[in-house]
């Protein structure tokens, strides 16, 4: 039957179930505001993570799973609240009927303001209505619009890195690659004034032969084949094309909101890294105690020691690898292993991890850049691959502290660094200590 749709019957059932739809949309907005709160917290651990680890593919997926999550959330909790208000203003109806203004008996001035600003109550709930169902489907199909947003780009993004990747200017590459990206960047701007204009280029008949390919094309990257009809169905509707607009601003305004920051001093930002006038929480290992706290760059274990040690670690980074290769061209493969690999794909090449002797080296390199000074005194560091508590990967080492005398120490990593073929050193961390032995 559902394949006939211009059969009666299937027609009547499609009325039928419009009435009733208001069940599934409370009962669906229900199961997925949960769901989205749980998983809401955890996907901000993942991009935390992801983001120190610099694993840009992963925090871009990631950064457009908890869009998607805060649009849908905010929806629905608007649709909820909407929809509750629906169901008392009928409640309210089944017990008092319409809005009797004679029995307000208020002057003829405002009687008159309110007959036609508030109108009847029927007309209210109706509204009520409309834009419960309006919200409710617009909240999925604008998932689709981020979805569209990030395949865009991705494809963008991989053609450029496949020109990079071509040797020499005059490569296959190359040639296929520039057209295609300019088709892609031109093609994503015009998809764009389409949609912001309502399907202007769309209407003049020269225009939209020539915007044909670039829609055909961008349908497919964007999935639009999917959500067509709704957006189509929402642009013949002007109350709904109205509202969706309406939504628009309202996403900028809770953005700019969440920016929203309140500065305590004049003078210090308390989030700022550690120096000598400021011991920020995430230099010091035991006190990144929340899921979604990680080092950013480089810590030590505790803020106040008592230990004859203290414990130095410093956060993988690609920069860092790509600067051992300056330092030591031998490191460098012949292929770039790292990214996204499959486990099931045997990859050949030059891998330090066959190879102990390249990976000596490498730690050997690292060492050579990479050295202690607490106070003004240099300290002994021989730093090797580690990981914190919470899979944090990076680069650990101790040094022995029994010799300092009690009280504030400031603890400095230094780093070497190649800049036009001339070696400096450049201070990477500045982290204050205080050392109280038992």
């Amino acid at each position: 039957m559902s394949q006939d749709y211009n059969n009666p019957a299937f027609k009547k059932l499609l009325v039928k179930l419009q009435e009733e739809s208001w069940q599934l949309e409370l009962l669906i907005s229900g199961f997925a505001i949960f769901g989205l709160f749980s998983a809401y917290p955890t996907l901000q651990v993942a991009s935390k993570a992801a983001q120190n680890d610099n694993n840009t593919q992963f925090t871009i997926f990631l950064f457009i799973a908890l869009a998607a999550c805060s649009i849908l959330i905010f929806n629905l909790l608007l649709h909820v609240l909407l929809r509750g208000l629906w169901i008392g203003a009928l409640g309210l109806r089944y017990v008092s009927g319409d809005i009797d203004y004679e029995k307000l008996n208020y002057g003829k001035k405002f009687s008159g303001y309110l007959k036609k600003k508030v109108g009847s109550f029927d007309r209210y709930i109706a509204r009520l209505e409309n834009y419960c169902s309006v919200i409710f489907a617009i909240s999925f199909m604008l998932i689709f619009y981020v979805l569209a947003f990030a395949l865009t780009f991705t494809i963008i993004g991989l053609i450029i890195s496949f020109m990079i990747d071509g040797n020499d200017s005059s490569s296959v590459l190359l040639w296929i690659g520039i057209p295609l990206l300019v088709f892609m960047v031109i093609g994503m701007f015009l998809t764009f004034f389409d949609f912001l204009s309502l399907g202007l280029l769309k209407k003049k008949n020269w225009i939209s032969k020539l915007y044909f390919p670039f829609y055909w094309v961008f349908s497919l990257i964007t999935l639009a084949f999917l959500y067509r009809p709704l957006v189509y169905n929402f642009l013949d509707n002007k109350f709904g094309k109205r509202l969706s607009f309406l939504l628009v601003p309202v996403y900028f305004a809770l953005l700019m909101i969440t920016t929203l920051n309140y500065n305590h001093s004049n003078y210090f930002e308390f989030d700022e890294n550690s120096n000598s006038f400021v011991a920020n929480s995430y230099n010091y290992e035991n006190e990144l105690v929340d899921e979604s706290d990680f080092i950013e760059d480089i810590a030590i274990h505790s803020k106040v020691i008592s230990e004859p040690f203290v414990k130095v670690f410093i956060v993988f980074d690609d920069y860092i690898e790509d600067e051992l290769y300056k330092f030591n061209p031998k490191l460098k493969p012949e292929s770039d292993d790292r990214g996204i690999k499959s486990k099931f794909i045997i990859i050949n090449g030059n891998k330090l991890s066959d190879n102990k002797t390249l990976q000596q080296d490498y730690l050997k390199t690292f060492n050579s850049i990479y050295s202690v000074k607490i106070d003004s005194t240099h300290f002994d560091s021989e730093f090797v691959l580690g990981k914190t508590t919470k899979n944090q990967k990076g680069f650990e080492t101790y040094i022995g502290i029994k010799n300092l005398n009690e009280g504030k120490h400031q603890l400095k990593v230094i780093r070497k660094r190649i800049r036009k073929s001339d070696t400096t050193s450049v201070l990477d961390a500045n982290i204050p200590f205080w050392y109280y032995p038992d």
